[in-house]
């Protein structure tokens, strides 16, 4: 049992809510309402799933000597030993496998896509996670494949305005990974993770307030884009604003007043008010877009 438990634990499904921006284009386009294309969008999501738990199984690996440093991190099942390397890695080339063959029955962009996500973590774990700026954005560019993915899953053309949206907030995520894990380590931040030697808090606050403000003005002109307003059949979509403000104003308080934001997973799972007004706003878009949606 507790080596099953380790399994799971060691795929990392509180990861996998980060694959929700699959689903995205199935919201923003309003194809809800389409019992094939949603099919096709879930089916999107659970490939994607295990696409992404077969990197965290390599990313496990290859990083099997800091985790064992890292005071959290340990007590996986890699690095405590619970399932061996070649085990793991065996096992990601399964998912990996699977899951690309799914992508392309879909149908062929949406295999390149994912086969572009496995690219990018590979350059990434050998290199970009090494190189200042580029290794958050590097993230970033992960969060942006997962909605193209979802977007070609069901033959919608995603808008240009929510790429934009994606990309700025999930730097907005990344960058505050990073001060946080520069709060986490002091002075040996550098010892556990190189790239960390690279940041200041300083230089970090600099960077996510100009994102902060990119991600709310981006996503306000979304709501108000002529092409949103025609593609969804309603302009009222800006009133959904407001859950984005909140959300984001209060991810900051999280990362600045009670040092969280380490693991952006844990916290949209753990902390109420943010998990709640995630929902809400979920909520929101579905009824605005049934109410006055085309």
């Amino acid at each position: 049992m507790r080596k099953l438990v380790g399994w799971i634990r060691a795929l990392r499904p509180k990861q996998w809510t980060k694959n929700g921006l699959v689903l995205a284009a199935l919201l923003f386009a309003h194809q809800f309402r389409d019992p094939q294309r949603v099919g096709l969008a879930v089916l999107a999501f659970a490939l994607f799933c295990a696409l992404a738990s077969s990197v965290y199984l390599v990313n496990d690996v290859c990083d099997l000597e800091e985790d064992r440093r890292h005071p959290r991190k340990r007590h996986r099942a890699l690095a405590s030993g619970l399932i061996s390397p070649t085990t793991a890695l065996s096992s990601a080339v399964i998912l990996a496998l699977v899951a690309l063959v799914g992508f392309f029955l879909i149908n062929a962009p949406t295999g390149y896509l994912a086969i572009s996500y496995v690219l990018l973590q590979i350059v990434y774990t050998l290199w970009l996670k090494h190189v200042v700026i580029l290794d958050v954005l590097s993230v970033a560019g992960g969060f942006v494949i997962r909605a193209a993915l979802g977007a070609t899953a069901i033959h919608v053309e995603i808008s240009p305005w929510l790429l934009i949206c994606t990309i700025l907030l999930a730097l907005f995520l990344a960058l505050s990974k990073r001060r946080q894990e520069l709060q986490t380590w002091g002075p040996e931040a550098a010892n556990h993770r190189p790239i960390l030697g690279e940041y200041t808090p300083y230089l970090l606050d600099q960077m996510i307030a100009v994102v902060t403000a990119s991600t709310l003005m981006s996503y306000a002109l979304y709501t108000i884009s002529e092409r949103t307003v025609t593609q969804l059949g309603t302009d009222k979509l800006m009133y959904t604003i407001p859950f984005v403000i909140y959300g984001i104003f209060r991810y900051l308080y999280l990362v600045h007043q009670r040092e969280e934001g380490e693991a952006p997973d844990r916290v949209l799972l753990t902390d109420a008010p943010l998990l709640i007004n995630v929902l809400l706003y979920a909520v929101a878009v579905l009824l605005l877009l049934t109410a006055f949606g085309k």
